[in-house]
């Protein structure tokens, strides 16, 4: 089961473009929906996932608020299926990526979607295998 896709762009700061990122993101959702199968994540039992693109203050405010910890950060996800994605994080560390500002939103969100399917990132080979993962999903929804 694909859950159904919320995408709330909740900041004015960052210029990106919000229907390629959702175009985007629902490309990747069946990809992701289909490793939380695998790895038993609640991905797959939920029937919707809610994505919001927000200023930096609000990611520093939830950061401080749910993991105690300063400042703003790339994306927080939540396990009953709310992903929180910063868009000023993206838009500073895109150009390290050669990546726009929408496709580390995108990208963003698709890792958010892959941390909802059972990934985890703690490690240093969780990690190498979730970048893996979410780059070729992106490249994947990317083209559709």
């Amino acid at each position: 089961m694909v859950p159904h896709l919320v995408l709330a762009a909740r900041q004015r700061a960052v210029r990106y473009d919000h229907g390629r990122v959702a175009a985007i993101v629902r490309a990747a959702l069946p990809a992701c929906a289909a490793v939380s199968m695998k790895l038993d994540g609640p991905l797959a039992g939920l029937r919707s996932v809610e994505i919001s693109v927000v200023c930096a203050r609000a990611m520093a405010k939830i950061h401080r608020e749910f993991l105690n910890e300063r400042g703003a950060t790339d994306v927080i996800t939540f396990p009953y299926g709310e992903i929180v994605v910063c868009a000023a994080v993206a838009a500073s560390r895109a150009p390290e990526f050669g990546h726009t500002a929408t496709e580390e939103i995108a990208l963003y969100c698709i890792h958010g979607l892959l941390h909802l399917a059972g990934h985890e990132d703690k490690t240093p080979a969780g990690a190498a295998r979730m970048r893996v993962e979410q780059e070729k999903i992106l490249r994947l929804a990317a083209r559709r």
